[in-house]
């Protein structure tokens, strides 16, 4: 609340209007309000909405053979994809359920093939730069090499 007070203050004090009675100038108010609202959007609203449009492409996205956890934690194999369900296998007997599109919670073959071309990624930027290292010490070696020919032509 303290910053909140402050700000009505700060808008008080810029709009230089207090009244007789010091009342704010209504306008520093309304400024204030859309102010909050803007914070309110960009820390709360839009992070949700960006997380749920990320679900709902996974969700959308989901292929026949991919591993899925509902939410309700059960894991399962994709067997038939229609509009707005999904029949999945689960346990070693096969057992099948049918389940509604919105309740997977987590598609495991995409977040498998997500982590391995994340790896993948890391493991070719380790391999470019140990060989720019041994490239750059290829190079050291040989000016050390020039460097020693010229002391030896002065020792002569």
């Amino acid at each position: 609340m303290n910053f909140i007070s402050l700000l009505a203050q700060a808008g008080g004090a810029a709009s230089g209007a207090t009244g007789a009675a010091g009342t704010q100038n209504p306008m520093s108010m309304v400024i204030m309000m859309v102010a909050l609202f803007g914070i309110m959007y960009f820390v709360m609203i839009r992070p949700q909405k960006k997380k749920q449009k990320e679900e709902q492409n996974m969700r959308d996205n989901i292929q026949v053979g991919d591993e899925i956890t509902t939410i309700g934690g059960i894991m399962g194999r994709v067997v038939t994809v229609k509009d707005d369900s999904l029949i999945i296998e689960t346990g070693a007997d096969r057992n099948k359920m049918k389940i509604t599109r919105w309740a997977v919670s987590t598609n495991n073959t995409a977040n498998e093939k997500a982590e391995a071309e994340r790896q993948a990624a890391k493991e070719a930027a380790e391999a470019e730069k140990k060989a720019k290292m041994e490239e750059a010490a290829d190079k050291s070696k040989a000016k050390r090499k020039k460097s020693k020919k010229k002391d030896d032509t002065f020792d002569n």
